[in-house]
């Protein structure tokens, strides 16, 4: 009966699954600026300056 109390091995690995996916939603959230961020980076000139408030504000939703 004490098995029957105890966790599965499949449970646990779910569990894990679960909460890593929970914590790699924010990669989704940042996702449109660090692509924007790249693009404007090509720009010859102005690129490195426009695209600094992009990474930062992709690095603070991380």
């Amino acid at each position: 009966m004490t098995h029957l109390l105890q966790p599965s091995r499949f449970l646990v690995v779910m569990l894990m699954l679960a909460m890593s996916a929970s914590l790699a939603g924010c990669g989704v959230v940042a996702l449109p600026f660090r692509a924007t961020s790249a693009v404007v980076k090509v720009v010859p000139v102005v690129g490195d300056v426009v695209a600094a408030p992009l990474d930062v504000t992709a690095d603070t939703i991380d």
